[in-house]
């Protein structure tokens, strides 16, 4: 069998002009994984098959790069010219970092929306919703609107206290407080009457069709019996739906479309159900309650926002509201989409499986440091700076990528560095003597900087007292040492003699803490599934609860509390 055989004339085609396009690009050097690139981008659905197309690939960009190399790019270009002219149009797209410029129209103010769900607070991935909206918001002196899409009491019900905790974190995230806070369930009269009002004019109906039923009709591109229905007719089951007189699952209203639509999900699309759960704010007051793409498409026009930035998997979405802003005679928003982020370690993590889960008592809570949620970020004692600054940069792609979580640690490390000053923290602590001159009677004060690269911070001094100092078990061995940023000792049993005050290169160095100077301390340490402590002593020089402070030789941490006892607990932050 030939591969035209097994895959038809036209992938095979496509492959060869992407290929000969490749050569002529690349200088006789076309690449094969650009080539299969290009061929998924024009057909998506062969995605499952790429493993099976690459030996065709590999074959037709071999064939390419030779006749670049034995013939010219000239004459893959003729190739071209004759075949697939269009081809010799592209030009190499750089990738852009930062976001884009927004087509804003002549004397029209900028109004963005950023809406979440409130079954939860906000995750790493609600972040950057937030940035993106304000941060546009921002460039064009607009509006950014707050807004809790939360007309789902069944299969994402909202959670009461997620209100307060979502508008808090989008100050922290975005440095302001929203324009505009809306509560969709607040505005149910609005959504209701508009409802109502469409299906008088016959723009919507009530559909008393089963699931399956109307399912199996819409796939054939038939019209179902309740379509033929006449706007009186529709009304009266309208009040019925709204009175609580029909169960759930019996009817729905949808927008009426054209049947032919390619794409079946787009013909005569749900707006409204009816549900029967109590609402957490709301009550049982409503029985009928809108879908998100009605209520979304209503409130978007009476706000009027200019643009949305949503994710592409919700483009159904943009084309059902669209059809609905053109029969209302409507101007839609101007849409702009993102793709996929996932961040490596933490799973296929939503806010419902969170809410379960916490609800199960396998987490803590919301802020529980081995969520990706914001709360977890922040009680870790993440700067929002770094997710702003990371989320600007990645911008707008459509492009569904995997990052690192190391990748917002970094910037977060940049940022917070120059702020977090220095302190000792000894896991595991064997006490010393430290003995110097022949007397361990006093030792004095030794000064360090509170951070290596920034005097301006200035200095913290240790009181050497008698002499008793900490290592961690981890670090002890007899012999000789560096104690750093003091003096050279030799450590034999339970003492550290001190042998001199200049360094010497050769010396391992080792951390320690004056005991005089320090308090017993906990570190809780999030290991992906799991929560780790470290217990030892901390030194507590200037120590306040909040404090971001860089452990030497560990990494970052956070102050979270400090006992009546001066007993201090920590949060590990990052390395």
């Amino acid at each position: 069998m030939t591969d035209e055989d097994e895959w038809g004339p036209g992938i095979l085609s496509a492959i060869r002009k992407y290929a000969l396009q490749n050569a002529v690009e690349y200088n006789g050097s076309g690449k094969s994984g650009s080539v299969l690139g290009r061929l998924l981008s024009e057909f998506p659905e062969l995605r499952k098959n790429a493993k099976e197309l690459v030996p065709m690939i590999s074959n037709q960009v071999d064939e390419a790069n030779m006749l670049a190399n034995n013939h010219g790019l000239d004459h893959v270009r003729e190739i071209l010219e004759g075949t697939n002219p269009e081809a010799l149009n592209r030009q190499k797209q750089k990738k852009r970092i930062g976001l884009p410029d927004l087509e804003v129209k002549d004397g029209k103010n900028v109004i963005l929306r950023f809406a979440p769900n409130p079954n939860g607070p906000l995750s790493i991935g609600h972040s950057r919703g937030v940035v993106i909206n304000s941060e546009f918001a921002k460039k064009y002196s607009g509006k950014v609107i707050l807004r809790f899409d939360d007309t789902d009491t069944k299969v994402k019900p909202p959670l009461e206290s997620a209100y307060s905790m979502i508008e808090e974190e989008f100050e922290w995230i975005s440095g302001v407080k929203p324009d505009l806070v809306i509560r969709a369930s607040s505005r149910m009269e609005t959504y209701l009457e508009y409802a109502e009002d469409m299906i008088s004019q016959g723009i919507c109906y009530v559909c008393r069709c089963s699931a399956s039923e109307f399912k199996e009709l819409r796939d054939s591109k038939k019209a179902c019996k309740c379509r033929r229905k006449n706007a009186e007719e529709s009304i009266q089951e309208w009040r019925l739906m709204l009175s609580g007189d029909i169960d759930e699952g019996s009817a729905v209203v949808r927008v009426k479309t054209d049947l032919d639509l390619p794409n079946p999900a787009l013909r005569d699309w749900p707006a409204l159900r009816i549900q029967h759960n109590a609402h957490p704010i709301v009550g049982d007051r409503y029985k009928v309650w809108p879908l998100l793409d009605f209520q979304s498409a209503v409130e978007d026009h009476l706000q009027g926002v200019t643009h949305i930035v949503r994710g592409k998997d919700l483009m159904d979405s943009t084309r059902k509201q669209t059809l609905l802003y053109e029969l209302l005679g409507w101007e839609y928003p101007k849409t702009l989409y993102w793709g996929r982020v996932k961040l490596l370690g933490f799973g296929g993590f939503s806010t419902s499986s969170i809410r379960k889960s916490i609800e199960d008592g396998n987490f803590s809570g919301w802020d529980d440091p081995r969520l990706p949620t914001v709360s977890a970020l922040r009680r870790r004692g993440f700067s929002p700076e770094a997710l702003r600054e990371f989320w600007i940069e990645l911008g707008l792609t459509q492009k569904d990528i995997s990052i690192p979580m190391e990748s917002i640690e970094s910037k977060n490390s940049k940022i917070i560095d120059r702020s977090s000053e220095r302190r000792s923290f000894i896991e595991s602590p064997r006490e010393l003597q430290l003995i110097g001159d022949g007397t361990t009677d006093s030792l004095g004060l030794i000064s360090i900087r509170r951070h290596p690269d920034i005097p301006d911070l200035g200095i913290r001094e240790w009181d050497l007292g008698t002499g008793s100092i900490f290592i961690s078990k981890n670090d002890y061995s007899e012999g000789l040492v560096r104690l750093k940023d003091f003096a050279d000792v030799e450590i034999k049993g339970d003492t550290a003699l001190i042998v001199s005050m200049e360094k010497t290169v050769s010396l391992p160095i080792i951390h320690w803490v004056s005991s005089k100077n320090s308090t017993e301390a906990k570190m809780m340490i999030a290991r992906e599934s799991e929560i780790d402590y470290a217990q030892g002593v901390i030194e507590d020089i200037d120590i306040s609860a909040g404090q971001c402070i860089q452990l030497e030789r560990m990494g970052f941490a956070k102050v979270e509390d400090i006992s009546e006892s001066n007993e201090i607990s920590l949060i590990w932050l990052h390395g």
